[in-house]
């Protein structure tokens, strides 16, 4: 990643920043190609990691396109660079919002989904980090912009967020409100959020808030699963939930 001025202080701010993603890994259907979903790993992780993840899963409809993350400075890491979606002091809804880190996070994303075929259904989940983005990214779909003012592509249909949070939560019911439009796409995306108990890394009740801040703006179909004895990790039954659930929402042929 460079920096078009990489000097702290209040210039960073207006300094404009260029990311450099790193390599993308794809996961074929097994089966005939009725969805595309982006997967987004975790801070420090890679593409690679959720491509051996997700081969494993009995969804032989569904594309999966793995993308790794830029190397950057992380102030949550005192300054040390490793593969992260956005820059976060702090992994909450708490610690400010690194907008340009996350808007260019999902401009990237929605290229990657935009050149989908027509009739093919396109999604994003992601774990912890990968989560927000997801996340951030609904919000986008259903303001139709991202954070910048520039337009959404990508008609979303399903979205997945393990472990993670919103952010921009705390202006999120106020910019949606304002838009009859907005409303309407909020109301037609579902979105599942998965956290463990047990997560000492990204705390539950950070997940419960992102979706009580989602549910309250107007996106209706939002569930929230916790899982006792679970940390900050997937395990099978949580990804057998998340199995069902795309099943069940995009309508996969084969499923259950």
């Amino acid at each position: 990643m460079s920096y078009a001025h990489s000097h702290m202080g209040s210039g960073s701010r207006t300094a404009r920043r260029t990311f450099e993603f790193g390599k993308t890994h794809v996961v074929r259907p097994k089966g005939k190609h009725q969805a595309t979903i982006v997967w987004l790993h975790g801070l420090g992780d890679n593409g690679l990691s959720s491509s051996q993840l997700l081969e494993s899963l009995p969804l032989t409809n569904i594309k999966w396109i793995c993308p790794t993350a830029p190397t950057r400075p992380v102030a949550l890491l005192g300054g040390f660079p490793c593969t992260a979606w956005f820059d976060v002091g702090e992994l909450s809804e708490d610690g400010p919002d690194d907008w340009e880190g996350l808007d260019a996070s999902a401009s990237h994303i929605a290229n990657l989904l935009s050149t989908e075929p027509a009739d093919v259904k396109v999604g994003i989940g992601g774990f912890s980090m990968g989560a927000a983005i997801a996340l951030y990214s609904a919000t986008c779909f259903a303001m139709g912009r991202y954070g910048n003012g520039i337009p959404y592509p990508v008609n979303l249909r399903a979205v997945v967020g393990l472990s993670g949070w919103l952010p921009g939560s705390r202006s999120l019911r106020n910019k949606i409100e304002v838009s009859h439009e907005a409303r309407r796409r909020a109301a037609s995306l579902p979105i599942l959020q998965c956290h463990g108990i047990s997560d000492d890394v990204v705390l539950c009740k950070y997940g419960e808030k992102s979706a009580q801040s989602l549910s309250s703006a107007g996106f209706r179909y939002v569930a929230f699963k916790s899982y006792d004895g679970l940390g900050h990790y997937t395990v099978p039954r949580e990804m057998d939930e998340v199995c069902t659930w795309l099943s069940s929402r995009l309508g996969l042929e084969g499923s259950s």
